[in-house]
């Protein structure tokens, strides 16, 4: 199991990682999250599990980790930001990852919008937001993170799309290290957002991402949207430039795909 003992020791964050909540199974950290947050958890408190029996992606999905050999956990956030704000956040959760991988291991991690994380074109980090809102804001927001860090062997399904930290280094990852990284950078980046209603994120993750000027499929809501990935907006959309024009799209699943040079940018109904 996780040794938050190993975890804490050295620990500059201030906030977040100072309350762990450890388990060796549950069912979703997500879900412990929420339950602790709805009895006034304090906010940067973790939940850490070797394995989830049921745990969350994102659009229903099931997040599926080999016991042990990875990181699966989620963080109690109280933002002061309104529910359309709420797509800053997961950006805020991706670049803390990739800059506490790129400190633990050397390598650089990709983002791709919205909440996934590649090394070697393979995606290795999901992140999955959940929050709990009143009129003007979020009583309190759970961040969930699934890090694939020493598991070898993916499912033949998933064997040509998803990969281990450990599978692209070449070597084990120490965990506790890698957590420790990654909660010091998220506490930092966090609290340069409160202060600044998050305005300067979407530029932060640019510097974290190549995907802007390529060609991207979007499928949101049932409709496929094919074009190019322009940018990110202020409230964390992402900017897709199509054969009609510019969009903001806010949700959907994204798939990199060469710009076919030879035909404009198109969408689709499903």
């Amino acid at each position: 199991m996780i040794d938050v003992a190993k975890v804490q020791k050295g620990l500059k964050a201030k906030i977040f990682g100072r309350k762990v909540y450890a388990f060796d199974s549950i069912d979703s950290t997500n879900n412990c999250a929420r339950a602790l947050a709805g009895n006034d958890c304090p906010e940067g408190s973790v939940v850490v599990a070797e394995y989830q029996t049921a745990g969350k992606g994102r659009l229903g999905r099931i997040w599926i980790a080999d016991a042990g050999e990875n990181l699966t956990f989620s963080t109690i956030l109280r933002p002061k930001i309104s529910p359309e704000g709420l797509n800053l956040l997961p950006l805020v959760a991706a670049v803390a990852v990739a800059r506490g991988v790129t400190k633990t291991t050397g390598m650089k991690p990709d983002c791709k919008w919205p909440n996934d994380l590649l090394v070697g074109g393979k995606k290795f980090c999901g992140i999955l937001l959940e929050g709990v809102s009143h009129d003007n804001g979020f009583d309190y927001v759970i961040a969930g993170i699934g890090i694939n860090v020493n598991q070898s062997v993916f499912p033949p399904d998933l064997h040509e799309r998803a990969t281990s930290l450990r599978a692209a280094s070449g070597h084990p990852i120490n965990r506790e290290d890698l957590l420790r990284s990654i909660l010091e950078y998220f506490e930092e980046l966090y609290l340069l957002g409160k202060k600044e209603e998050f305005r300067t994120i979407p530029e932060i993750w640019l510097t974290h991402s190549t995907m802007i000027g390529k060609g991207v499929e979007v499928e949101s809501e049932g409709t496929v949207f094919s074009g190019r990935a322009s940018g990110i907006a202020p409230d964390g959309a992402l900017i897709l430039t199509t054969a009609s024009g510019t969009r903001s799209v806010y949700a959907g699943d994204v798939t990199l795909h060469p710009l076919d040079h030879q035909s404009a940018p198109h969408a689709t109904d499903n």
